[in-house]
C-alpha cells in the first residue's frame, strides 16, 4: 500500500466505472488511487446490512444489483473480469429461463423467456391477431429488417405506430423499460433492442450479491500496486497552466498525479471539482442543458417467509395500467404516477445458498419505483445534502416518505399475497437518500437521461478537453448499468493508455499477476472487503 500524495493516476469515486478503470490501469503499471468519500466502495453496487427481530437475524440488500444479462463464457462481463485475472472469481447464477421477468397487467401477466424465438412466439402466443407487427417489430430490433439501420435513434414510439401495435403490445414490450428509465416517446429502438437482447442471452445474479464486484476489483487494484481509500471526499480538481495535475481533498490535503479520471457525476466534475473557469460557455451550456434520468424510490422488506420454496427465480414488473408513457410523463411534470409500476426483486430467491443476504426461512426483498426528482416533492428539502442540509428528521420528508412507502408495499402485497402479514422489517430510500451517498443530480442511479437526443454520439467520452482529465461512469458514451460502466471503465483505461484494452482481451491478453490475488473463498466477506 502506498502512503505518499504522488501517483501515477487517481480515481474520483468508486462505482463500477471508477474500480474497472483503476484495475485495468494497475494492472497495465500505473500506481492508481480510488478516494470515495462513502465508508463503503461499490456505488451503486454496494449492498448495505440490517438487523430484524431485536436483532437476531440479519438481512443484507442491493442498492442497484439485481440481474445482469450476458454472463455466459464470452459474455461481456466474464471478458472485463477476465482481463485483470478475475476469470472465474465471480459466480453468475442463471435466472429462470423461461420466464427470468414476469410482467403483470391487469388481466395479463407475460413470462419472458430466454432467447428471441421462444420470445417472438410466446409475444404472438398473447396476441395473436397482432402477428404480423409483432414480427416487424422484433426483426427491427434483431436487424432483420430491410430498414433496421434507419430505425436505431429513433424514438420507440414511432416503431410501434408503424407497427400497429396495441397499448397492451407496446406495454409489454417495454414493460421493462425501467432498466433504463426511459419512455417510447423518448427512448432510442436501439436502446430497446440492446436491453432485450442482453437479457434474452441469458439473465444472471452475481452469486454473494453487487458487493462481490468491488470486493474483487479492490484486491485486483491493491495486488498491482494501487490502493482505494474510504471516507476521502474530493473537493477539487486541480488545474495548473492548462492540464489537470491532481486533486485536492475536503481536508486540504492534495494528491497529484498527471492522470485524473472522474466517475463522479458528471455535472458535479465540472461545475464543481473543475470549476466553471476551465471550460468553454459552449461546454458549459451543453452540460447544464443535460437532462438526468429519472430516480428511483426503493423499499427493503425482510419477511419470515422463504419465498425462494414458493416462486421462480424471476423479478416481476408490476403495473396497474397499460400506459406505460403517461405513469413517465406524471413524473416529467413533478407528480408520483397516478397508476403503479413497480419493480420486485428478491435476491434471496435468485440466491438461496448465501446466507448472508437472507437466513434460512426468511426472504430479502425490494420494491422499486421511478419517481420525479424535484425536492419540492419532498417536502422542504432546499439544497440537498450534497451542500450540507440534513434532510432525515424533516416532518413533511418524513411523512411522505412513509406515505409512498405505504403504497408500494401495498402494490407488492397485490402482486405478490405471499407477503401479506411476513413483513418483519422495512426501510425505504429516497433520491435524496441516493444524492447522500453518490452525490447525483437530482439523485438519479442512472446519470444522464438515455434518450434520442442524448444518446451515443450525443454523450461524453472518456476524454476531455482538460488536459489528463478523464470521464469514467454512466453519463458517458457507454451507458448506464452494470455492462455499460464497466465497458466504459475499461474504455476510459484504454483511452489514457491509448489502446485499444478490450480488444487486447478478446485476443487473450491478462493482464497483472492472477496469482497475487487473494479475495474469495468461503470465509471471504466483500462488504467488509470494501470498506
Amino acid at each position: 500500500m502506498n502512503n505518499d500524495n504522488n501517483w501515477d493516476a487517481i480515481v474520483i469515486g468508486s462505482g463500477l466505472g471508477g474500480l474497472t478503470t483503476a484495475a485495468y490501469l494497475c494492472t497495465n503499471g500505473l500506481r492508481t488511487l480510488v478516494l470515495e468519500s462513502h465508508y463503503v466502495a461499490g456505488g451503486n453496487t454496494q449492498v448495505f446490512r440490517r438487523k430484524a427481530l431485536h436483532g437476531k437475524k440479519s438481512f443484507e440488500f442491493d442498492v442497484g444489483v439485481h440481474y445482469i444479462g450476458d454472463c455466459g463464457p464470452d459474455g461481456m462481463i466474464p471478458t472485463i473480469l477476465r482481463g485483470v485475472g478475475l476469470d472465474g472469481k465471480i459466480e453468475f447464477l442463471e435466472m429462470d429461463p423461461d420466464g427470468f421477468d414476469t410482467l403483470m397487467f391487469p388481466g395479463l401477466t407475460f413470462r419472458v423467456p430466454k432467447g428471441w424465438d421462444r420470445y417472438r412466439e410466446r409475444l404472438i402466443a398473447a396476441f395473436p391477431d397482432e402477428e404480423t407487427g409483432i414480427h416487424r417489430c422484433l426483426d427491427v430490433f434483431q436487424g432483420q429488417a430491410a430498414d433496421a439501420m434507419q430505425w436505431v435513434m429513433r424514438p420507440l414510439s414511432e416503431l410501434f405506430d408503424d407497427c400497429g401495435l396495441s397499448q397492451r403490445a407496446r406495454a409489454v414490450i417495454g414493460g421493462e423499460s425501467g432498466a433504463y428509465g426511459s419512455p417510447p416517446s423518448r427512448a432510442p429502438v436501439i436502446l430497446q433492442a440492446g436491453l432485450i437482447g442482453h437479457y434474452l442471452a441469458g439473465a444472471y445474479y452475481p452469486k454473494g450479491g453487487g458487493q462481490v464486484f468491488a470486493g474483487h476489483l479492490i484486491d485486483v487494484i491493491r495486488s498491482n500496486g494501487g490502493d482505494v481509500r474510504m471516507r476521502a471526499l474530493v473537493e477539487r480538481i486541480l488545474v495548473e497552466d492548462g492540464p489537470a495535475v491532481g486533486v485536492r481533498m475536503e481536508t486540504g490535503e492534495e494528491f497529484r498525479a498527471p492522470v485524473v479520471v472522474s466517475n463522479a457525476d458528471l455535472k458535479r466534475t465540472f461545475f464543481e471539482l473543475l470549476g466553471e473557469e476551465h471550460i468553454t460557455p459552449e461546454r458549459a451550456k451543453t452540460l447544464g442543458d443535460y437532462r438526468m434520468s429519472l430516480p428511483i424510490f426503493c423499499v427493503y422488506l425482510a419477511l419470515d417467509i422463504d419465498l425462494s420454496k414458493k416462486l421462480p427465480d424471476t423479478n416481476f414488473w408490476y403495473y396497474t395500467s397499460f400506459d406505460i408513457e403517461g405513469m413517465y410523463q406524471d413524473c416529467y411534470e413533478g407528480k408520483i404516477p397516478a397508476d403503479l409500476g413497480l419493480f420486485i426483486t428478491m435476491a434471496s430467491v435468485k440466491d438461496p445458498q448465501t446466507e448472508r443476504i437472507a437466513p434460512d426461512g426468511y426472504t430479502s426483498l425490494e420494491i422499486m419505483s421511478w419517481v420525479p426528482s424535484d425536492y419540492r416533492l419532498w417536502g422542504d428539502i432546499q439544497e440537498g445534502p450534497a451542500a450540507g442540509e440534513r434532510y432525515h428528521n424533516k416532518a413533511a420528508y418524513r411523512t411522505f416518505k412513509d406515505q409512498l412507502t405505504d403504497v408500494m408495499v401495498a402494490g407488492a402485497q397485490e402482486a405478490l399475497p405471499d407477503i401479506k402479514d411476513h413483513i418483519i422489517w422495512q426501510e425505504a430510500a429516497t433520491p435524496i437518500t441516493q444524492e447522500q451517498y453518490t452525490r447525483s443530480t437530482g439523485g438519479t442511479s442512472y446519470g444522464l437521461e438515455i434518450a434520442t437526443d442524448q444518446f451515443g454520439p450525443h454523450r461524453p467520452t472518456p476524454t476531455t478537453e482538460i488536459e489528463g482529465l478523464y470521464l469514467a461512469g454512466a453519463s458517458t458514451v457507454f451507458g448506464h448499468g452494470i455492462v455499460g460502466v464497466m465497458r466504459g471503465g475499461v474504455g476510459c483505461a484504454s483511452a489514457v493508455l491509448d489502446r485499444d484494452l478490450l480488444e487486447e482481451v478478446a485476443g487473450g491478453k491478462v493482464f497483472g499477476d492472477p496469482s497475487a490475488l487473494t479475495a474469495g473463498g468461503p470465509d471471504w466477506d466483500p462488504w467488509e472487503a470494501s470498506r
